[in-house]
């Protein structure tokens, strides 16, 4: 039976051998792009075209025409593909736009012609150039996905987005459409179509110029705005491979027992040169595939409702629909048609989030430190970190469909964004049921959580942390970390106190930017600490004058790119007599909530999000234990 797919669906595909079949009621090219597990072509070498048809495993038709079919066999196409995409681009001299002709449709076939899938892609307008599906790699298993991604500024945009240079694009453009290059196009247009093998961008990294999906951008939130949804993005852009040995071989999951059959789980099933490599893009995998499958859920009701309505209303204009028994009988069988199809979606949904269910039993356990809830027996450890990991847990990630499934929420070190744990009422509804204070001293205890974490999982010595407190209304939350001894300083109270530590932090900022600016970033002084800082600022703006809050914005601009970092417990409300002034501060900062609270959206889909803290169980000892080893750690650091 064929899986008629709608956008964002997925099906699973037992054949490894298939045939791609397009039909269209005006000719269209038929192009093939292959990428990594994010779908990142590594050059224009990926692009199967009418110029250059072949690539491993498969070969494009050679001209436009209505209707192609050609085979391909995933077992070819090579480790290092993990997505193949049929993209369809409307030729020179054809029609303007897509939504001027009827909508392609697309099927993916065995060997022996049986369809398996197939995908109509409707809602295009304006656009000339559309990835219609793609086939993707996920633990070992591949599936088709419906993705229906349209482009009205062409082919290039699409190339574009899938990561090739600009003047690569355009050039890779016209050269697959047919066009002659523009003249100063006409030297890369011979390069790209002799192009060898390019050098591969990791998972995750932007070329030069080039911005991630769902990376914040400067005025992304207007002065004035509500605290709305955070965009999350597991990605770092300043992050680097800087190691030289190959790759470790991902481990294998064990072969289905009968075709179609999922394979089991296994942790750290994802590509990466190490382990903690590896785990990180295998939750980035869990937190995708339950965005996409949730969206395909959402999206087969809100077309199947629209259908519904659609049919009532033409029964009811047809008059033989207003008698009691014809018209009767067409409204049930159109709610039929709805409930069926909503059956079908929740089906595929159900079956997505068994196997995402089973893939979290396997890799929570596996999860490092970093990683790892505080609930984890792997707290209870006493290695000591010997290099920095490359991502902190802040919490756990849902969605309403999918009942006690937690992704974790990863972000990536060194800090790139600051951190704002909002201990105010206003924009939250779990938040506006608590009591006040008890959400205070919440918002408190996981900066402390977040405080401790950070430390452990740092070399000791490689991590200082700071305190502004200045009314001391955190100083109960505070007492393990002034107890064990691991901050900088004792936390600063009053105005003198703020003021003193943010000309502290300004100063080492300013020295390290002249030294790096200087070719010379060894050559500080000796009361330049050379580790990273995080500057916990509680009940802001409490004992904050104007000159304090510019260095405050200083800090949160500046310090990341030189190793200071800040965590801020705050109300944005009793910030509000700043007005806009402080605005591109609350911008700068990643919001979380000390409770339960949907204010986190996705780069894809922009689903909101159910952000869980991760804090300490009650009444147990591992933040002090945490504390007893970074204590010891310090100790054997010092010289």
């Amino acid at each position: 039976m064929t899986a008629e797919l709608v956008r964002g669906q997925n099906h699973p595909l037992s054949r490894h051998r298939v045939e791609i079949g397009v039909t269209a009621d005006t000719p269209v090219l038929a192009l093939v792009s292959t990428g990594d597990d994010e779908g990142r072509m590594p050059g224009p070498e990926a692009l199967a075209h009418p110029g250059t048809r072949a690539l491993p495993g498969l070969e494009v038709p050679g001209a436009s025409a209505d209707r192609h079919r050609f085979p391909l066999d995933l077992d070819a196409v090579g480790a290092a593909v993990h997505r193949v995409r049929l993209v369809l681009a409307l030729p020179r001299g054809g029609p303007a736009r897509f939504g001027a002709v009827p909508a392609p449709h697309v099927v993916v076939a065995g060997a022996d012609g049986v369809e398996v899938a197939a995908y109509t892609v409707t809602g295009l307008d304006s656009e000339t150039a559309v990835v219609a599906l793609e086939l993707y790699r996920r633990q070992g298993a591949w599936k088709v996905r419906a993705v229906g991604q349209g482009y009205a500024d062409g082919l290039e945009a699409l190339l574009a987005d899938a990561g090739l240079a600009g003047t690569t694009a355009t050039a890779l453009a016209a050269a697959a459409l047919g066009e002659a290059p523009r003249e100063e196009d006409a030297a890369l247009q011979v390069a790209v179509t002799a192009a060898p093998t390019a050098a591969r961008l990791l998972p995750g990294e932007p070329q030069a110029g080039q911005t991630r999906p769902g990376e914040a951008q400067a005025g992304d939130t207007r002065p004035g705005d509500a605290p709305g949804p955070t965009t999350i993005d597991y990605a770092h852009p300043r992050r680097r491979r800087t190691t030289t040995e190959p790759p470790e071989p991902a481990p294998t999951a064990d072969p289905p027992g009968e075709p179609g059959t999922p394979p089991r789980p296994v942790a750290g099933d994802a590509s990466g040169w190490s382990m903690e490599e590896r785990l990180y893009n295998q939750v980035w995998g869990m937190f995708e595939d339950l965005a996409r499958t949730v969206a395909a859920y959402r999206g087969a009701v809100d077309f199947a409702d629209s259908r519904l309505d659609r049919e009532l209303d033409e029964a009811l204009s047809d008059p033989r629909g207003r008698l009691a028994g014809p018209g009767d009988a067409a409204r049930d069988a159109a709610r039929e048609r709805r409930d069926e199809l909503v059956a079908r979606a929740r089906a595929v949904l159900d079956r997505d989030l068994a196997q995402l269910r089973a893939e979290s039993e396997v890799v929570e356990p596996a999860l490092p430190t970093a990683y790892a809830r505080w609930d984890n027996p792997v707290w209870h450890g006493t290695d000591v970190p010997h290099e920095v990991p490359l991502a902190l847990r802040l919490g756990d990630l849902s969605l309403p469909e999918a009942p006690g499934l937690r992704v974790p929420m990863l972000m990536r070190l060194p800090l790139e964004r600051g951190l704002w744990i909002d201990n105010g009422r206003t924009g939250s509804e779990a938040a506006m049921t608590m009591d006040t204070d008890r959400l205070r001293r919440l918002a408190m205890d996981m900066a402390v959580a977040h405080a401790v974490r950070l430390l452990a999982v740092h070399p000791g010595g490689r991590y200082c942390v700071h305190v502004i407190d200045a009314a001391g209304a955190g100083a109960a939350a505070l007492a393990p970390l002034v107890r064990s001894g691991v901050l900088a300083a004792p936390p600063a109270t009053g105005a003198e106190g703020v003021t003193a530590t943010l000309e502290r932090l300004t100063r080492r900022v300013d020295l390290v930017q002249m030294a790096v600016r200087a070719g010379a970033p060894e050559e500080l002084p000796p009361d330049v600490d050379p580790a990273d800082h995080l500057l916990i600022v509680h009940d802001f703006p409490h004992g904050f004058d104007d000159r304090a809050v510019t260095r405050l914005r200083y800090l949160a601009d500046e310090g990341p790119a030189v190793g200071v970092h800040l965590l801020m417990v705050a109300d944005r409300d009793e910030a509000s007599a700043y007005g806009p002034l402080l605005d591109p501060l609350w911008r700068a900062l990643m919001r979380l909530s000390p409770v339960p609270d949907h204010h986190l959206a996705d780069p894809w889909v922009h689903h909101a999000w159910t952000f869980e803290p991760d804090l300490p169980p009650q009444h147990s000892a591992v933040v002090d234990r945490a504390l007893e080893r970074i204590t010891r750690a310090r100790r054997g650091a010092r010289p």
